[in-house]
């Protein structure tokens, strides 16, 4: 059994498959209570399933890019579960999860975060022989986005109104961009896509995972005296 875990925004997902097959799924929105919420979730989610930490067999979780609070929450449950029960541990791009289930339209899918500043993180995507990167994830402004936007292309993730506004306006007919209850993560997609890593033996070991930042914490450095 496998256990998914993602806490990279205001919006969780955790959730239990076998061997790829989701089983069951909690999604909720935890403000910044990540901390005193996420493993209270975890241990209603196994019992609720008749099962037990023993019986996972490896851990699925989103890395970010997201808020620094929720990946250190999520990445440090689920390294600590890796490394107790000495299972596998896979670390997926939050972007990616959010482009995944688009994947059947085969078009270019580019998942939008904001990063604050004036300045949004992306990626893109695209499912045609297989599943592929196109652009990894980095930080640009909506402008610069669009220039690069040459065909229709789908918007994703948690996608702040004023962007929307702005690429509509920039990109017309070439921006395809869901409703949000549409574009919300959840831990189903996570799982397909670890899975398909785990199968291949493509693990993270969880001495040296790390959150994906895209910009420095806002952490400032103590003043000298």
């Amino acid at each position: 059994m496998e256990l998914a875990i993602d806490t990279s925004t205001d919006s969780c997902s955790i959730g239990l498959s076998q061997q790829g097959e989701m089983i069951a799924e909690l999604t909720w929105h935890s403000g910044q209570n990540h901390t005193v919420e996420l493993v209270p979730n975890i241990v209603s989610l196994l019992n609720h399933n008749r099962a037990s930490p023993q019986s996972l067999t490896a851990v699925f979780v989103a890395k970010g890019p997201g808020s620094f609070n929720g990946l250190r929450v999520g990445i440090s449950t689920a390294k600590g579960l890796a490394l107790a029960l000495n299972i596998p541990l896979v670390g997926i791009s939050t972007l990616e999860i959010e482009a995944y289930p688009f994947a059947f339209t085969k078009l270019p899918l580019c998942p939008i975060h904001n990063a604050g500043r004036g300045e949004i993180a992306a990626a893109l995507y695209q499912q045609t022989d297989g599943w592929h990167c196109l652009a990894e994830e980095h930080i640009t402004t909506v402008d610069a986005l669009c220039q690069r936007i040459k065909r229709k292309t789908l918007f994703c993730g948690e996608i702040p109104p004023s962007v929307i506004e702005r690429l509509q306006q920039k990109l017309d007919t070439r921006a395809i961009i869901p409703e949000a209850t549409a574009r919300l993560r959840h831990a189903t997609f996570l799982t397909a896509l670890g899975w398909q890593r785990l199968k291949k033996g493509d693990i993270d070991n969880p001495a040296t995972l790390q959150p994906l930042y895209l910009r420095q914490p806002p952490i400032t450095e103590r003043k000298v005296k």
